[in-house]
C-alpha cells in the first residue's frame, strides 16, 4: 500500500502534466476548434444529423436489412456538406488530434505500469520487446 506522500507526489505530478498538456500550444489550438464548433448552432446540427443519419443506418446493416440507395445517397450528400463546412471540418479534425494524444498518453502510462519501467520506442510501437504475448503480431 502507497503512502499518502507517494499518492500526492503522483497526483502532483499529474497535475503537472495536466498543465503541461494545456499549456502545449497544439492543444489550446484543439482546444479553440471545439469551442468555436459548440459555439455554433449550425454546425453542431449539421455534424448531430450525419451522426444520426450514420447511427440509423449503421443499425438496419447490423439488422442485416437492406440500405437502399437513396438512404445511402443521402447520407454521403449530407456528410459531404458537413465535411466542406469548416467549422465542422475543424472540429473533427480536432477531435481526431485530441484522441489520438489521449491514446498516446493512455498507451505510455499502461506500458509503465506493464513493463514495471519506461517504455523505450519499441515497447511503445507494439513490439514485444522478445516477450511471448501470443500473437502480438510484431514478428517477434
Amino acid at each position: 500500500m502507497q503512502t499518502t506522500t507517494e499518492n500526492s507526489l503522483v497526483l502532483q505530478k499529474t497535475r503537472e502534466l495536466c498543465q503541461t498538456i494545456l499549456d502545449e500550444p497544439a492543444m489550446r489550438s484543439i482546444r479553440e476548434r471545439i469551442d468555436a464548433f459548440m459555439g455554433n448552432e449550425q454546425a453542431r446540427a449539421q455534424y448531430e444529423g450525419v451522426m444520426t443519419k450514420g447511427q440509423a443506418l449503421q443499425q438496419k446493416q447490423q439488422q442485416a436489412l437492406q440500405l437502399s440507395q437513396t438512404e445511402i445517397d443521402d447520407f454521403e450528400k449530407h456528410r459531404d456538406a458537413l465535411l466542406c463546412n469548416p467549422v465542422a471540418r475543424d472540429f473533427i479534425d480536432a477531435q481526431e488530434e485530441m484522441h489520438n494524444v489521449q491514446e498516446s498518453i493512455q498507451t505510455y502510462v499502461s506500458k509503465t505500469f506493464e513493463l514495471g519501467r519506461l517504455p523505450s520506442e519499441e515497447d511503445l510501437n507494439g513490439c514485444c520487446g522478445g516477450h511471448d504475448h501470443g500473437g502480438c503480431g510484431c514478428g517477434h
